[in-house]
């Protein structure tokens, strides 16, 4: 929500007015000098829409404003051209409206355009937010990273690198969401304030890392590519079963960590799974993912896969003893098993241990055979939201 600055305006005053905390007004607006508000700018306010409604007869600001329990000072910030002593029937005036219940619906079959379109909403309704495209998939669509929190310390949580686990994007949306909400709501979440987590960590999350091989999973091959991957999957034009890039290549065995060792254990050419490449970080997307955490510097890392409930969080010796900690911590409030060493190599979490010493995890979310059905969503939301937040302590 835009409002227009007054004379003797500050966005204190917007903070006690709307119950908004004052870092978020501020970290809303960061061309705006938050000690000097220029008058006649507008400002945004995080946590809000407004409605239009229009003035009936014995309508006033106090009926409104009790009605709708907000301050009769809202309505007239909004509402600055209007007469506050004589509401001229049939004047459509700006109410705001406290966002308090989500917008993402993840219980469904969640597409790239489905994920644009939420984080489109969520940029818009929460300002804070900073985002950035860190790179472009092979058909050219967008890896969107977005970025919650005002600290140095970032943690990095990311989802779908293989296409038919892309029930992990949604999981992470939800999340994003609750937390936002939580946020502009003055709540908790897990029992720890979310503006402290706010304060505390930099959340970084890219919600889909291969948005071509999960179009390609659940609205099955473009017809630019229609006849290439038909034949990368033997024919065959179910796609559910496909896990690689819409090259054919398995992002999630592209890192430069025992790279070798998978390349001669593995397919050798691309085809719907486990192909490592021609060699590491040879597709747009795992070049991204490898930049972004070369350029970035995370604290800590998490990947999220399907299926096993179990966590995996050591590499060849290197992970720091803060790994084990957190691990059996993650352990605890999701149910899952905590794995230190796992038969698999060349993965994100892997070559991040190795190149930086700093924890690095795979959460393998779920039960049973991928993709795994939507009816599990709920279910793996409650088992793994606690693991996130953990993260972010």
């Amino acid at each position: 929500m835009d409002v227009r600055v007054r004379a003797g305006d500050t966005l204190w005053h917007y903070s006690k007015l709307l119950y908004i905390p004052l870092v978020l007004l501020i970290d809303s607006n960061p061309e705006i000098d938050p000690n000097a508000l220029p008058l006649g700018k507008f400002v945004k306010i995080p946590g809000f829409t407004t409605s239009k409604y229009t003035v009936r007869n014995g309508d006033t600001y106090w009926k409104l404003a009790r009605a709708r329990n907000v301050d009769i000072d809202a309505l007239m910030l909004l509402n600055q051209d209007a007469n506050p002593t004589h509401l001229k029937i049939g004047t459509i005036l700006r109410l705001p409206e406290r966002v308090t219940k989500p917008i993402v619906n993840g219980n469904r079959a969640y597409d790239f355009n489905i994920m644009s379109k939420d984080l489109e909403t969520l940029r818009t309704i929460y300002p804070f937010i900073k985002s950035n495209e860190v790179g472009k998939s092979v058909l050219q669509l967008p890896l969107d990273q977005v970025r919650v929190g005002k600290s140095s310390r970032k943690v990095n949580i990311n989802a779908s690198f293989h296409a038919n686990e892309w029930i992990t994007t949604p999981i992470l949306m939800k999340f994003l969401n609750e937390y936002l909400l939580a946020l502009t709501n003055g709540q908790t979440i897990k029992g720890i304030s979310a503006l402290t987590l706010y304060l505390r960590s930099q959340l970084s999350a890219v919600p889909m890392v291969n948005p071509d091989g999960v179009n390609l999973v659940l609205n099955g091959p473009p017809a630019s590519v229609k006849a290439e991957v038909v034949k990368l999957n033997k024919g065959n034009t179910d796609f559910s079963g496909w896990k690689a890039n819409i090259r054919g290549v398995d992002l999630n065995k592209q890192f430069p960590a025992n790279w070798e060792f998978e390349k001669e254990r593995k397919p050798k050419e691309p085809g719907p799974r486990d192909f490592p490449g021609y060699s590491p970080l040879s597709e747009p997307e795992s070049k991204a993912m490898a930049a972004l955490a070369e350029q970035t510097g995370f604290e800590r890392l998490l990947a999220l896969h399907t299926q096993g409930k179990e966590i995996y969080w050591g590499y060849e010796g290197l992970e720091p003893p803060e790994s084990e900690i957190l691990a059996n911590d993650f352990a605890m409030v999701s149910g899952y098993k905590s794995v230190r060493y796992v038969d698999s190599y060349a993965g994100y979490k892997d070559w991040f241990i190795q190149q930086f010493r700093k924890p690095g995890f795979t959460l393998e979310l779920g039960l049973g055979q991928n993709p795994l059905p939507i009816e599990q969503f709920d279910e793996i939301y409650e088992h793994v939201s606690g693991i996130f937040v953990r993260a972010l302590v």
